[in-house]
């Protein structure tokens, strides 16, 4: 149960620093609504989960054998990630609500979040380096992993609808055409950068 909490504590200061999947939460769910920003969160979610499998069950190996596939998947969603500022940049609202959400899905926020995860180095880092060291990998049981996975849920899910919900408190500040303007300037500027960034960190 210890090594439980250490590792949840672990996970939630490695969600609260700001980081990729940080700045495209805020920026979708700044731009797009809550809902956006959740289902990025579960896709983010989602990634954590499969590297959560890859380090209880003995598979640290497949983060070697991807090589360029895992270089696939980090420039893929680095380019998605400028895509979408890019719309946003480009868009033209006449109210808040018309901002953003009719140009992306639901589903390209879930897509974009697992891709932001599974394109980590540090996720990666994390799980098949130090996340042995608070969890026995040789001896899990399935309550263990289930276990894990809620903390991971609470951890990198509730951080990032706390994002969210930040994001969502701001924008309703703004409820002029000209600030939704000023809301899809500045949330395609963070997706652009968090993508350019993204793209250039080891």
């Amino acid at each position: 149960m210890n090594s439980l909490l250490a590792l949840f504590g672990a996970m939630c200061l490695l969600a609260i620093v700001p980081g990729p999947a940080v700045f495209a939460v805020f920026a979708r769910a700044f731009s797009s609504g809550l809902s956006h920003g959740i289902y990025m969160t579960a896709g983010i979610v989602l990634g954590d989960y499969v590297f959560i499998v890859i380090a209880l069950f003995g598979l640290s190996v497949l983060a070697e054998i991807m090589g360029p596939t895992f270089l696939f998947i980090k420039y893929f969603g680095a380019a998605y990630l400028v895509w979408l500022g890019y719309k946003l940049l480009r868009a033209k609202a006449s109210s808040i609500d018309l901002a953003a959400a009719k140009d992306c899905s639901r589903v390209s926020s879930f897509s974009t979040g697992l891709l932001i995860t599974l394109g980590n180095p540090k996720a990666i880092l994390f799980y098949v380096g130090i996340f042995p060291a608070f969890i026995n990998v040789g001896d899990v049981t399935f309550y263990d992993t289930a276990s894990i996975m809620l903390a991971a849920t609470l951890a990198f899910g509730g951080v990032n609808i706390g994002y969210s919900l930040l994001a969502v408190k701001a924008r309703d500040s703004f409820r002029s055409p000209n600030a939704s303007t000023v809301i899809n300037r500045v949330a395609g500027t963070i997706m652009v950068s968090t993508g350019v960034l993204f793209a250039i960190r080891a």
